[in-house]
């Protein structure tokens, strides 16, 4: 059992939500955006596969061939993309310091640990805090709002001036804030995170830089309750050929942070509690193939999958055309 929503768009357009269910999938009726399902829930007191039982399930539906034909959006979305936050928390998960501090040990060199080992190590003393206690403030950063988001098979673009465009697989937290201010977590979908590591290489307060970047998400939101162990593989294709794969491992059971404690650190700014906004919010990888000495290149296919999740993220890597900016005086 792992109840999940997805989002789907027919070729006339219409939209519509799919409650799945292990291997079954209706439509649910009246219901056209998994937003739309969770104010209804909020509204009424109810959770959110509650909510999703009282619209009444549909006609059946095979998502997996829906996915194939380019049926299945991001499973999140906002209609004014500027109300849709994209943002994550890094050096979060057991082993995700071993990249990192790769990147910075030549830049540290002649002090003991680096600034991404110091952040890390904290984490792991303080970053899952007793009930009712802050824990320790994770590295956080901000990727951009929902026009840099990005669905299933659709491409990821990295922009011209790009030094790299590096995967990252993880999970993502999917909030709505309701009326009242209060966050709500709907739930975890697979995502690629995406960023440039090269940048960040160069220098990491160049971090900021390096992530202000698409990222993905895949099909389907989990509504479950939180898996403590998600064991995935992501890979790269090239030409057909799978050039690089590793397995990748996430939740709380292989992370240096409760999921509570970076929502905490989020949520605690006023700015992120804005009645009505959605928030996607990374929660970070130990998994990379830069670590591994790859370097992407236009063309290469991202694929991401892990259960409970059904279907496969995958995204082809591509670089836009120049668009250079002139900045004018009035």
């Amino acid at each position: 059992m792992a109840l999940r929503l997805l989002q789907h768009r027919a070729d006339d357009g219409a939209r519509s939500v799919i409650l799945a269910d292990g291997d079954q999938a209706w439509f649910l009726n009246g219901v056209a955006s998994t937003r739309e399902l969770a104010l209804r829930a909020i509204a009424a007191g109810r959770a959110l596969a509650a909510e999703a039982e009282v619209a009444g399930k549909g006609a059946a539906v095979d998502i997996a061939a829906e996915l194939a034909a380019g049926r299945l959006l991001a499973p999140i979305d906002h209609d004014d993309p500027a109300h849709l936050w994209m943002t994550g928390t890094g050096l979060t998960h057991l082993g995700s310091a071993e990249g990192r501090n790769k990147m910075h040990a030549a830049a540290a060199a002649g002090e003991q640990l680096t600034d991404s080992m110091r952040m890390f190590l904290e984490g792991v003393e303080g970053g899952k805090p007793a009930p009712g206690q802050t824990g320790q403030q994770p590295e956080w950063f901000y990727k951009g709002d929902g026009s840099q988001m990005v669905g299933p098979e659709q491409a990821l673009v990295m922009p011209d001036f790009a030094q790299d465009g590096g995967e990252e697989p993880e999970l993502a937290g999917v909030y709505l804030i309701g009326p009242d201010g209060t966050p709500y977590r709907l739930g975890l979908a697979l995502a690629n995170e995406f960023s440039d590591h090269v940048t960040e290489r160069h220098n990491y307060l160049w971090l900021a830089h390096s992530k202000l970047r698409p990222a993905a998400l895949g099909a389907e939101l989990l509504i479950d309750a939180v898996p403590d162990d998600v064991r995935g593989t992501c890979l790269i294709r090239r030409d057909g050929a799978v050039i690089w794969e590793k397995p990748f491992l996430s939740g709380e059971a292989n992370m240096s942070h409760a999921i509570a404690n970076l929502e905490q650190h989020h949520f605690k700014y006023g700015l992120f509690r804005r009645a009505g906004d959605v928030h996607v919010h990374f929660f970070g990888t130990a998994t990379l193939s830069f670590s591994d000495d790859v370097r992407t290149q236009p063309g290469d296919v991202f694929e991401i999958a892990a259960a409970p999740f059904a279907l496969p993220l995958r995204n082809r890597l591509e670089r836009a055309a120049a668009d250079p900016v002139l900045v004018k005086a009035l």
